[in-house]
């Protein structure tokens, strides 16, 4: 449909000609205020508009009466819920609330001007202004405006968050509606709100956006499917979760396909639809985005610990075909002195390359329960690709569509995406039938009872649409998937293993819970890094605690499957990965770092200084499971009252104290900007002051734009490894960035990383 800019037909998907079967029910002003066990409700009239887009009452229709309810939890988080007259507010598989989280009652002041909420401790939640508009009256050229929803949020009991009630040119013309709902043939197809936004104000999170940090003046389709590259709007993880540089947050509660839009369709609001008619929307308080993302986490869920080995080396291509493939490239790894915990078979372990039936091919790997013995005395994990649609050719699609265990389609349909293969896939498992999920945890058991590690939860962002599922309907299911699937693989890995560990590409909210994820399939070219770096500071700010990409990209350009990697974007990119919270190596070629001769000892050298940065790493990821910091941190974590930072999606922490300005050219040089504080650089020792650009600054090959706190003391491992197996952490040792430190050819780790 061709953009109109109106933001009835634009973000509300009205039919531009109306023809006569949508219609759209707009707010008025709260007619009555009740307590209810705790909570506030609103009863809130409605009237039907006619079907056009300047808006006129539709005055020979009844006005309906709704129900709009608060409820306090805790200090700072308030929600707010439309369309829900009961008192028990919906659960779902997204929430998971932590024991701090208890609900706070709230009560009514009333007078004649203003309805008061607040909590018994005196709190304000919110407010209703009662007041009749003031008026100095000299035309009527044009109708009078109707009192609106003029409803204040004090989630903290001090930032306000206004409901857009007069955002509008006039009467008849707005920009936002402070609370409506779209009726197409008789039945409520979305609804939507609308919260006031300063000029200044910026916001980022929403999932994992391959775009700007500040996500002012666009507006988001909140549906999962395969992104297909990490460089356009398409993505794997969307996440219905706002922040603001105010310092609030907003999560809608929800897996219905839906928007927001953000100072877009108007630049003073923000507005948020879905495609239901109920809203369950919970705003978030908080003095720093971290403590925002902590009551998020106190919602959904917190990332949970990863093993040890998982924050080593994993060596991927798509793919091994054969035991004998894969003992070669891990005896060569070792003879040649690259670390390595984890060896991925990706597509080709199967009887056939891509058709999934979770057993190893009988002739390729004749013997997988001694093929992964040996591997695992040899300091390898053995992680293992699957996807969750069944091939027609599976020898489970019998049993599975007898069973139930997958959707059941009504037409032909094909899951298409990146699926490189040509098989016809059946269905989708279905992931709301009970006895689907221990099906397929027994389908995994198998494999994990061997010494498997890792189950590659891959795709999940799609799911077949055209088919009837056990206990939800698709269009509700799809953004939900992700969830249900790597919560199955997490939970039967766990109990078999001891570690909680998927490695998945899709997401909502609440797969935080189920750690970790990576980036997608990114071009290998320095526009695919930009695009990877962008979607893991937007992931880390929307409440995922541990995110990875594929090292130096997934797919070659132009030619996809064939074109060869630049030997300095593979360093680029591998020091990238170093710097984040896990690194794998994966792609449709050649990724192993001795295939790279000209620059395989500068790649050496960096996966060394990976496993000798592992107890830095061990320790900031124990505190991701527990606060609301990710790894990888966009720098308004630490620095929410610069300005600049809510512009700067091309750096990071690393961890409370690193910061880290991947190069992403040829030139070896980019523009780098050091936030507030004293800053030394990890390589040289040099000390620098920030709150200024360093412009044009120039870093050789073997060496990245890093920097420490000054005085910070970071915990390293000085002794060289192959494999996580041969640390003894009570060998480790701190470096000290202070004014003694002269660089990393100075330090305890000199002789280590040959910085001499």
């Amino acid at each position: 449909m061709k953009r109109t800019n109106y933001q009835l037909i634009d973000f509300l998907d009205f039919n531009p000609e109306f023809p006569g079967n949508e219609f759209l029910w707009k707010c008025g002003e709260p007619s009555a205020v009740r307590e209810d066990r705790g909570d506030v409700v609103l009863e809130i009239p409605f009237q039907r508009q006619k079907a056009q887009n300047d808006l006129e009452p539709d005055i020979a229709c009844p006005v309906k009466v709704s129900v709009l309810r608060i409820r306090a939890y805790s200090d700072k988080i308030l929600r707010v819920a439309f369309g829900f007259d009961r008192a028990e507010l919906p659960d779902s598989e997204m929430l998971q609330f932590h024991a701090d989280v208890k609900q706070a009652p709230l009560q009514i002041i009333e007078d004649d001007d203003c309805w008061k909420i607040q909590t018994a401790e005196g709190q304000l939640k919110a407010s209703i202004n009662r007041k009749p508009f003031e008026l100095d009256y000299w035309s009527d050229l044009l109708p009078a405006a109707s009192k609106g929803l003029e409803l204040v949020l004090y989630p903290d009991a001090e930032k306000e968050i206004r409901i857009s009630a007069y955002d509008q040119f006039f009467p008849a013309r707005h920009d936002a509606f402070a609370l409506a709902y779209v009726e197409k043939d008789g039945k409520t197809r979305s609804t939507t709100m609308s919260f006031h936004c300063d000029a200044d104000e910026c916001f980022s999170g929403t999932g994992e956006r391959f775009t700007k940090m500040d996500l002012s003046g666009q507006t988001f389709q909140l549906k999962n499917q395969d992104g297909q590259g990490v460089n356009n709007r398409r993505t794997y993880k969307n996440v219905p979760f706002l922040l603001s540089s105010r310092m609030y947050g907003v999560f809608m509660h929800t897996s219905a396909y839906s928007k927001f839009s953000v100072a877009d369709h108007s630049s003073r609001s923000v507005q948020l639809m879905s495609e239901e008619p109920v809203l369950d929307l919970f705003f978030l308080g908080g003095d720093s985005p971290e403590e925002i993302l902590y009551n998020y986490r106190c919602l959904t869920g917190f990332p949970t610990k990863l093993p040890l080995w998982s924050f080593g080396t994993w060596m991927s291509r798509m793919t091994y075909f054969s035991e004998e493939e894969v003992n070669e490239i891990c005896r060569r790894l070792r003879a040649e002195d690259f670390p390595c915990d984890v060896i991925h078979l990706d597509t080709g372990w199967f009887r056939t390359d891509w058709l999934c039936e979770w057993k190893f091919n009988p002739e390729r790997f004749p013997d997988p329960r001694r093929f992964i013995k040996n591997l695992r005395e040899d300091g390898y994990k053995v992680s293992l690709w699957q996807m969750p649609y069944i091939a027609r050719e599976a020898e489970q699609c019998e049993e599975a569509l007898e069973n139930k265990y997958m959707c059941i389609l009504e037409q032909s349909e094909k899951q298409g995406g990146s699926n490189f293969s040509a098989l016809d896939y059946a269905g989708t498992i279905d992931f709301t039938y009970p006895k689907a999920v221990e099906w397929y945890k027994g389908l995994l058991k198998d494999l994990l009872d061997m010494g498997v590690v890792c189950i590659k939860t891959d795709f999940g962002e799609d799911i077949h649409m055209q088919a009837k599922y056990h206990s939800m309907e698709p269009e509700k299911l799809n953004n939900l998937y992700a969830l249900l699937y790597q919560k199955a693989a997490y939970e039967i890995t766990k109990e078999i293993t001891g570690d909680g560990i998927v490695w998945a590409r899709a997401g909502w909210a609440g797969c935080q819970r189920y750690p970790l994820h990576w980036g997608g399939d990114s071009a290998c070219s320095w526009d695919g890094l930009a695009g990877s770096l962008k979607g893991g500071l937007h992931i880390g700010l929307s409440g995922f605690g541990f995110w990875s990409h594929d090292v130096p990209g997934f797919h070659s350009v132009p030619d996809f499957m064939n074109s060869v990697v630049p030997d300095d974007l593979y360093v680029r990119w591998t020091q990238f990965g170093v710097f984040s919270s896990h690194l794998r190596y994966h792609g449709t070629s050649k990724r192993e770092p001795y295939e790279y001769p000209a620059i395989a000892g500068i790649v050496r050298k960096w996966l060394k200084l990976r496993y000798a940065i592992l107890p830095y790493l061990v320790e900031q990821s124990e505190k991701t499971t527990k606060t609301g910091y990710p790894v990888l941190r966009a720098l308004v974590f630490h620095h929410a009252d610069d300005k600049m930072c809510w512009h700067i999606d091309d750096q990071y922490y690393f961890g409370d104290d690193i910061l880290v300005a991947p190069i992403m050219n040829s030139e070896n040089k980019r523009d780098v900007y050091l936030p507030e504080g004293e800053w030394v650089n990890f390589f040289t020792g040099e000390h620098s002051n920030g709150g200024r650009w360093l412009k044009g600054f120039e870093c050789p090959l073997d060496e990245m734009p890093v920097w420490v706190k000054a005085g910070a003391e970071v915990s390293v491992y000085p002794e060289p490894v192959s494999n996580t197996d041969e640390m003894d952490f009570t060998k480790c040792e701190k470096i000290v960035f202070d004014e003694q430190y002269n660089g990393l050819g100075t330090s305890i780790l000199a002789g280590l990383l040959s910085f001499q």
